[in-house]
């Protein structure tokens, strides 16, 4: 739960890369990475805020059997033809996911208004295989209020899954004193670490980008998401850091691969 900005492992190689794009673009050659032409669609993401590839994702991962809210086996194959924005959670988290959440929440009205959500589909993925079952994802996506599928798996299913994309997790102990579950208002008995960020297939489930940056909804958040955050959940909506991601990024990254650029819509409420 609590963010990660600096992981090994899998991650390495994508930290080493976005150094690497960060070294060239600071001399110069990188310098037109993120920039859109004048009236056309944008470009891809800065390398500031992280790496751009066009890597195939085997079939292997993509038909991991994951399970959504409604008890449905829905592998990432399922969304071939779509553009897929890729995020980790877990439903207990009290400090960054309520607020990826949210960001997620801006960009689904941005998909609707723009006519698109038919094209695009957001997903948030448990790396909590021990509490986030169905049921407990249908609660929390009648709690939040979102309506995008919300995944989860066997503990050995999500470690495949996340290993490729460098997604860190890992089980921890609960603060103390503890979180209260917002489902069974009894104490939460573990925590977990993971990576933030999104990642971006194309229409082809190629991974086309990826960042571990924290989100940034600018200090808002519905009340419902906000009650979920402990004291340092409420310090990151405050103060996500410095390079944090934010709902336009997310539009920009969608409208980069649509070809079509994607305003944000007017908050809700």
């Amino acid at each position: 739960m609590p963010l990660l900005r600096t992981v090994g492992g899998p991650r390495r190689r994508r930290w080493i890369i976005a150094v690497a794009v960060l070294v060239l673009a600071a001399a110069g050659v990188g310098a037109g990475l993120g920039l859109r032409l004048s009236g056309g669609p944008p470009g891809p993401l800065p390398a500031s805020l992280g790496v751009t590839e066009n890597r195939i994702v085997p079939a292997s991962v993509l038909d991991i059997p994951l399970v959504d809210q409604g008890g449905q086996t829905m592998p990432l194959s399922a969304f071939r033809g779509k553009v897929v924005v890729l995020a980790s959670f877990l439903t207990s988290c009290q400090e960054t996911c309520p607020i990826t959440t949210g960001a997620y929440l801006e960009m689904q009205r941005a998909l609707d208004a723009a006519g698109v959500s038919n094209k695009v589909v957001l997903i948030e993925a448990s790396v909590d295989p021990g509490r986030d079952v169905p049921e407990r994802l249908a609660a929390y996506s009648g709690m939040a209020g979102t309506s995008w599928p919300l995944l989860t798996a066997s503990a050995g299913e999500l470690e495949q899954l996340w290993k490729f994309f460098g997604i860190y997790f890992q089980p921890v102990s609960e603060g103390n004193p503890p979180g209260i579950d917002w489902q069974t208002g009894q104490p939460y008995t573990y925590d977990v670490n993971h990576s933030d960020g999104f990642i971006l297939l194309d229409r082809n489930l190629h991974e086309r980008f990826v960042t571990g940056a924290a989100p940034n909804t600018g200090g808002k958040l519905p009340a419902n998401l906000k009650r979920l955050l402990s004291d340092e959940g409420r310090h990151d909506l405050a103060d996500p850091g410095q390079g944090a991601w934010n709902v336009a990024d997310g539009l920009q990254g969608v409208g980069w691969l649509l070809g079509r650029t994607i305003p944000s819509a007017p908050s809700a409420g």
